[in-house]
């Protein structure tokens, strides 16, 4: 697997000649459309669940045959699966530059990892729930269980970012002040609407400033940029191998030590206690303490197999080769009437391969439903879990948003730029209804996947009884 060492600048008409840095499972995928032809399926719906690496799935091939329990069999193969997890758990955590005192907990996603942390957050001198600073700019996985478990404060973004770091430091000063400090701020390590970054540094400077620590929700920066615990200074970070091309059900959270060993254990169960009486539970410290139940051996190997290829590549050849994707994106979309590119701060320090946008006179549902059924794209439409920050840019009802990664190619984003393109022009040939809150292809003469069940979900019976089937709702 050989990294793409120079990206050019890449105007229109030469991003069609990259290539994708890694391969990456179902590239090739065929996509029928609705006038009869297959195209190999397009992916822009990385940021919401990324394919994975071919690595990935050689790994996962290699473990099935040594798969047993975990931390509790004397048996060889359980001796060999707790050494493959706990060897995974130490790559994952070095992916990320975990502090040698640092924790990594193996969780099931970052909203797994950010639920964990907020039963770990200490009280107030007070006696009431640990402070916590966030952002409406927020995935709902990094506000909801701040709102349910902590005492939760949430700041409205700024027009610029310099202006939205000021406002956090502002309010982390002035509670201070006040004599009721926040003990954490937690904010997202890239936009998962539109892929733009606060700067951690100063993020990171601001809390610690303030007394507090910060968390950082990367799900949306880690599978992009390399990002180092102890080289920034971040507290806690939070991730998904879903999101980093492992989707086999294993997350991190890493981070210090202490607020983990002494918070509520995450769960209640087998592995987590060091004893038990019918009055009494004396738990572990570590990451057993969080981590209760057969573990997922197969998802923490996949997690660390996406880390160690990450790390091998080039990060300046990843960056530049996404970086391009994204200003073909940015620019080609941004030049068609109608469209609108969101954009959430102007002196933006960094962004990852996410874009999003609205095309006037189309509702985001029919958008995606006519990318997948006349050009075999794959997009993601709605609200991106993100309510609050799509209310305040004035798109209430959605947008669509196409995210790009190390396995996408220049033809695919310039498959997108040229379908809205021909969508403003020339309408859709198609004909879309909504059935149900969901906008699909009427009379869709495209097959079902033998084995899929669609033919049981979305079928319906078409001219001559041919199976036909219903676009599948990209997310809300």
């Amino acid at each position: 697997m050989t990294a793409i060492t120079e990206t050019p600048a890449c105007p229109a008409g030469t991003v069609a000649a990259l290539a994708p840095v890694l391969p990456v499972v179902g590239h090739d995928t065929p996509a029928p459309l609705v006038d009869g032809r297959r195209v190999p399926y397009a992916n822009l719906d990385v940021a919401a669940s990324a394919p994975a690496l071919q690595s990935v799935a050689d790994a996962i091939t290699r473990t099935l045959p040594l798969y047993a329990s975990v931390h509790r069999g004397a048996g060889y193969l359980s001796q060999v699966s707790t050494s493959l997890y706990e060897t995974a758990r130490r790559s994952i955590g070095e992916f990320v530059g975990a502090r040698d005192d640092d924790v990594t907990l193996v969780v099931r996603n970052t909203t797994d990892a950010l639920n964990l942390l907020a039963g770990c957050v200490p009280a107030s001198d007070d006696g009431t729930p640990g402070r916590v600073l966030v952002l409406d700019v927020e995935h709902h996985a990094n506000l909801l269980p701040w709102q349910r478990s902590a005492d939760a404060t949430v700041v409205v973004g700024r027009a610029t970012a310099a202006a939205t770091v000021t406002a956090l430091r502002d309010e982390l000063a002035a509670a201070r002040a006040a004599g009721r400090p926040y003990a954490l701020l937690a904010v997202t390590g890239a936009s998962n609407v539109t892929g733009e970054s606060l700067p951690l540094d100063d993020l990171v400077a601001t809390a610690h400033a303030a007394g507090a620590r910060i968390l950082v929700d990367g799900a949306q920066l880690v599978p992009h940029r390399r990002v180092s615990l102890a080289a920034t200074g971040i507290d806690y970070l939070a991730f998904s191998g879903h999101k980093t091309y492992a989707p086999f059900g294993a997350g991190a959270l890493v981070g210090r030590r202490d607020w983990l060993d002494a918070g509520t254990p995450y769960l209640a169960g087998g592995g987590a206690v060091r004893s038990v009486r019918t009055d009494h539970t004396d738990w572990h410290d570590g990451p057993a303490r969080h981590e209760a139940g057969s573990p997922n051996v197969l998802g923490a190997v996949a997690l660390a197999a996406a880390c160690e290829t990450l790390a091998g590549i080039d990060p300046v050849a990843l960056r530049e080769h996404e970086d391009a994707l994204r200003r073909r994106l940015v620019d080609g979309l941004g030049e068609i009437d109608g469209v609108q590119v969101v954009q959430l701060w102007a002196d933006a320090a960094d962004a990852v391969g996410v874009v999003t946008f609205a095309v006037a006179g189309y509702e985001p549902g029919q958008v995606a439903a006519y990318l997948s059924a006349e050009h075999g794209i794959g997009v993601r439409d709605g609200r991106f879990c993100a309510h609050p920050l799509l209310a305040r840019l004035g798109y209430g009802a959605g947008a669509v948003r196409s995210s790009v990664g190390v396995g996408t190619s220049g033809e695919e984003v310039e498959r997108l730029v040229e379908a809205v393109a021909a969508l403003v022009a020339d309408g859709p040939r198609a004909r879309y209804d909504v059935v149900d809150g969901l906008w699909i292809v009427v009379d869709d003469p495209r097959p079902v996947p033998e084995g899929s069940g669609l033919d049981g979900l979305l079928a319906t019976a078409g001219p001559g009884g041919d199976e036909v089937f219903g676009c599948l709702p990209e997310g809300a």
